[in-house]
């Protein structure tokens, strides 16, 4: 059988889409205070095997080197598009192409 590396995967109440990882199952003693407050209580998703696996929003091996290191690692949400701003790129690069 191959190698296992499982981990405990908990979202927050106070910060949508932010997701916190952990190598022991409700045991948050590697988690800083500070962090621990602005993700309030967590709440379990799933454990996972990130053993040959992928993630969805993440790289797992970021995720595995973050938890062997430090005990944690922590998925936020990517920041929002600023859609005015992709407007004025979209129109100036469609200006250049027109010329």
């Amino acid at each position: 059988m191959g190698y296992k590396m499982f981990c405990s995967v908990y979202k927050s109440t106070k910060k949508q889409g932010a997701y916190l990882y952990i190598e022991k199952k409700d045991d948050f003693t590697p988690v800083p205070k500070e962090l621990m407050t602005m993700f309030g209580t967590p709440t379990m998703v799933m454990v996972v095997n990130l053993a040959g696996r992928t993630l969805a929003s993440v790289d797992v091996e970021k995720v595995k080197a973050s938890i062997k290191g430090e005990g944690f690692f922590l998925q936020l949400p990517p920041p929002p598009v600023n859609l005015l701003e992709k407007y004025k790129q979209d129109k100036a690069a469609r200006k250049k192409e027109s010329q």
